[in-house]
């Protein structure tokens, strides 16, 4: 260790009580800067993960959609050729489209999706989804109490918010109204579908908690006039990051018949909303770092005015300016170096009690999802380490300068 940092670190724990308190305060603000840029930063990591395993969860990694809002027709046999693609671990059918749905006590509009329950089950998360009743659409016989008149309904499995805004619990009765294929130059009446409500699923994003509802595949064709056909395949592949990697291998296997989009292509809008707000919420806090440096030039400017004779003493006895000014900037980057790693356990600690205890949060309606996750990731740490240091070497250039720049007849006059 040179004398340098001998007396750097002297100059930390000396010195009158003012310019003590100074350093402390100085490293508590480094310290509250760089915690506030990692656990932002991990905020909005968290939040893009949890973004993408709900959105994926429901969505799938690949949709293969018909050109020109057609129809997908002998989908089973293009689903057996789907899976057979290294990377594809499964493949399934589905019927899109919005309906009317009502039950005694309200109405609303809602998409319907039509699934097979067990290929749905291999390409969504659905089923882990369900918080009451069942993952089925199993049949039951219903009976009028006023005509006493018997009627089969399969089941129906509705977003919690739906469920709720139409005072429905999992046993009651729904009906679903759809004008879809109809002539409307023939006023025709809309189709209706009755169901029992079979289970009840909450994914935790609030735009298809409130918003969606799925029957069987058979019975959405039927509702939805789309015969022996659908409208979107979902595929899930081992690895989501490769899915713009096989969306021209696909597309090609495909012979460019149907128009395949990968997941960030079909939810670009949302996760580079994500992306944009987290670089400019860095640069914003990284503000805060550097106001914490405006600290570290005033307390080594008062260090420098209170050591005046200790310079003096250096250089009489043959220190030159640049080991002068070394002292200095060593003194900039040990607070430097407290600040971050005070920092760096005190983003630590908040983001697991924030993880453990969901002490934030979140208005689900505007936010998608009803907390505020956090995920650590190393290159963010270091980074905030890294432009920490570097902006408090920068502070601490102007008053190491000035230290060297003392003369010694200066010093030796006062």
């Amino acid at each position: 260790m040179g004398y340098e940092t001998f007396i750097a670190r002297r100059y930390l724990k000396s010195g009158r009580f003012f310019v003590s308190v100074s350093t402390w305060i100085t490293i508590l603000g480094v310290t509250l800067g760089v915690a506030v840029v990692c656990f932002v930063m991990s905020m909005h990591n968290g939040f893009e993960s949890e973004i993408r395993a709900r959105l994926l969860g429901t969505t799938s990694h690949i949709s293969i959609f018909p050109f020109r809002g057609g129809l997908i027709e002998d989908y089973l046999p293009l689903v057996d050729s789907l899976e057979s693609i290294e990377g594809v671990v499964a493949a399934s059918p589905f019927v899109y489209y919005k309906a009317a749905i009502s039950s005694s006590t309200g109405g609303d509009g809602i998409i319907v999706r039509g699934i097979d329950l067990e290929m749905e089950k291999r390409t969504s998360n659905l089923a882990r989804d369900i918080k009451l009743g069942e993952y089925a659409f199993d049949p039951i016989i219903e009976h009028d109490d006023e005509t006493g008149e018997a009627d089969t309904t399969t089941g129906m499995i509705l977003g919690k918010h739906v469920a709720e805004r139409l005072g429905v619990y999992v046993g009651q009765s729904v009906v679903l109204y759809s004008m879809r294929g109809e002539d409307l130059k023939r006023h025709a009446r809309p189709r209706m579908a009755r169901f029992h409500i079979s289970g009840i699923f909450e994914t935790g994003m609030y735009e298809f908690d409130a918003s969606m509802g799925y029957i069987s595949l058979q019975k959405a064709q039927e509702l939805f006039k789309t015969g022996d056909a659908v409208t979107t395949l979902h595929l899930k592949l081992d690895d989501i990051y490769r899915a713009e990697e096989m969306t021209p291998v696909i597309d090609s296997m495909l012979d460019y018949r149907y128009d395949v989009v990968p997941w960030n292509i079909l939810h670009k809008n949302l996760f580079s909303w994500i992306k944009i707000e987290k670089y400019i919420l860095f640069l914003g806090f990284i503000l805060i770092v550097i106001v914490a440096a405006f600290s570290i030039v005033s307390n080594l400017v008062i260090v420098t005015m209170e050591k005046r004779s200790e310079i003096g003493i250096l250089k009489t006895i043959g220190a030159v300016p640049y080991s002068i000014g070394k002292i200095f900037v060593f003194k900039g980057l040990t607070i430097a170096t407290g600040g971050v790693v005070f920092g760096w356990v005190l983003a630590l600690l908040a983001a697991y009690l924030q993880n453990r205890f969901e002490l934030v949060a979140l208005p689900a309606e505007i936010y998608f999802i009803s907390y505020l996750p956090i995920e650590v990731h190393l290159l963010d740490f270091l980074g905030a380490g890294l432009v920490t240091f570097v902006i408090c070497f920068l502070a601490a250039l102007y008053p190491a300068v000035q230290a060297s720049r003392l003369a010694v007849i200066d010093v030796l006059r006062q």
